[in-house]
């Protein structure tokens, strides 16, 4: 099982979502910014590396918004959602795209399967 540690970023009532790569597994589905850890790392360590490379962004990690465990053909992830506020502007470096959406929008943008509950619980809580 692969650790994926993630970002819930708001900005007043939308949250960020990037669109993965068109050339990577999973491609042009919408997923909260974030990656995998590598050895030797915590995970917060890991989220604060993956969002600068990815998005050239730096965060204050909070708590854990959800975790949870995810099957996918090629691989089982173990993602860990942190709430986490950003201390400057995204930058799209290696995604496709990235939306700053409300989460009456969510149905709007096809993601990644292992977002599903995730989202559900931003609506759950925020609708």
């Amino acid at each position: 099982m692969t650790d994926v540690v993630a970002a819930l970023i708001w900005k007043d009532d939308k949250f960020l979502i990037c669109q993965r790569p068109a050339h990577k597994k999973r491609g042009l589905l919408w997923e909260f910014a974030g990656g995998k850890t590598e050895p030797g790392e915590t995970r917060e360590e890991a989220l604060k590396r993956e969002l600068m490379e990815e998005l050239k962004l730096e965060v204050e990690i909070g708590d854990v918004f959800m975790e949870l465990v995810h099957e996918y053909p090629d691989i089982t992830v173990n993602l860990i959602l942190y709430n986490c506020t950003a201390l400057n502007k995204p930058e799209k470096i290696e995604h496709n795209d990235l939306k700053w959406i409300h989460p009456s929008e969510i149905e709007s943008f096809d993601f990644c399967p292992a977002d599903t509950d995730i989202l559900a619980k931003i609506k759950e809580i925020y609708l």
